[in-house]
């Protein structure tokens, strides 16, 4: 079980070696290859991922059938379609692997489960949940109230991980523009 989930919990809670022994048998790991899919549109998300080691992309094919990528998520991040998974609903997005990735999940049984046996896990998922729901609130502001060369810098300076490990149409779909036009941000940036 990874000790990145591990440091991950007990920034936000305390838990004993014993508790963390217990909570992580609810977990399973999984290793992805490159584009591999963990979700497609129209299946139910049945599990919740935490990134062990990698990047994963959440994304939508919008009308004219470009995929729009919604969200990023590497080590130490979590990923899933939660109205799926705690409705039980068909997605409407997909989920892949941008790299050779490992992640460790839960199912929303499971959950239920840790949740009730250890209550500090409640806490944990709320925490998590404010802080990835804060991003999406920046995120929103940042798409209308910058223009797109502005967020591209932006997203640059916040988040130099991304730019470096995600190919350049990914990062194009995620910031809502074509791969051409960051290519034209990027080289006048050099001259």
């Amino acid at each position: 079980m990874s000790e990145l989930l591990k440091a991950h919990i007990r920034k936000f809670v305390v838990m004993s070696e014993e508790e963390f022994l217990s909570v992580s048998s609810f977990f399973k790991t999984r290793s992805l290859k490159k584009k591999e899919s963990l979700l497609q549109e129209g299946q139910v998300c049945r599990q919740s991922y935490f990134i062990v080691k990698g990047c994963l992309r959440m994304f939508f094919v919008n009308e004219k059938g470009v995929e729009q990528t919604t969200q990023f998520a590497i080590e130490n991040w979590w990923m899933s379609d939660y109205l799926s998974f705690e409705r039980g609903q068909p997605s409407d997005f997909s989920i892949q692997a941008v790299e050779k990735t490992e992640v460790l999940s839960i199912d929303h049984f499971s959950q239920e489960a840790l949740l009730k046996d250890f209550p500090f896990m409640e806490r944990y998922f709320r925490l998590v949940m404010q802080h990835a729901y804060a991003a999406s609130q920046y995120r929103i502001k940042y798409l209308y109230g910058l223009s797109r060369e502005e967020l591209y810098h932006h997203f640059n300076r916040h988040f130099p991980e991304f730019v470096q490990r995600v190919p350049q149409y990914l990062l194009a779909s995620f910031l809502g523009f074509t791969p051409e036009y960051l290519s034209e941000i990027r080289a006048k940036k050099l001259s």
